[in-house]
């Protein structure tokens, strides 16, 4: 991920309709993940409806995500997760199949999937990204405002 995030923009989340789908492996990092993207969702106002999905793991988000596209319709959807490499290289597995399964949904549905899924080679790495400097809870958030906009911009009513 870059270190050059976007600046600037002010989003609403006034009437939107909002998901996030977080796994609960690393769960103390995927709740300090969630929390700060629920964070960054309530402070910019009143969501219509935010439903937040809990899943085992971070392979698991995109089928979470379908099943309520099938059931709903949203603005945008988050997908959260922390992968970390273990012995083996299982965890770029888990990443790409996760981040094409998303984007796949996302298409197909015309509804914005802000992949959040945050992968690492160490813990010290996850817990900057999650709990230190880097903050990708606040750029997963901001993103979702962003591209839920941009879908009530262009859906036709």
């Amino acid at each position: 991920m870059s270190l050059d995030p976007p600046q600037g923009g002010k989003w609403s989340s006034d009437g939107l309709r909002l998901g996030i789908v977080c796994a609960r492996y690393n769960e103390v990092l995927t709740d300090a993940l969630m929390d700060k993207v629920t964070a960054i969702i309530k402070d910019a106002g009143e969501p219509e409806r935010l439903v937040v999905e809990r899943v085992p793991g971070s392979h698991e988000v995109p089928v979470a995500m379908s099943l309520m596209l099938e059931a709903e319709t949203f603005d945008c959807l988050v997908g959260l997760g922390v992968v970390i490499k273990g012995s083996t290289s299982h965890h770029h597995l888990v990443a790409e199949s996760a981040g094409q399964a998303m984007q796949q949904l996302a298409v197909a549905c015309s509804t914005p999937i802000i992949n959040g899924i945050i992968v690492t080679d160490s813990i010290e790495d996850a817990e900057a990204r999650v709990t230190g400097s880097l903050d990708r809870g606040r750029e997963f958030g901001e993103a979702a405002l962003h591209m839920a906009e941009l879908k009530q911009k262009w859906t036709k009513n």
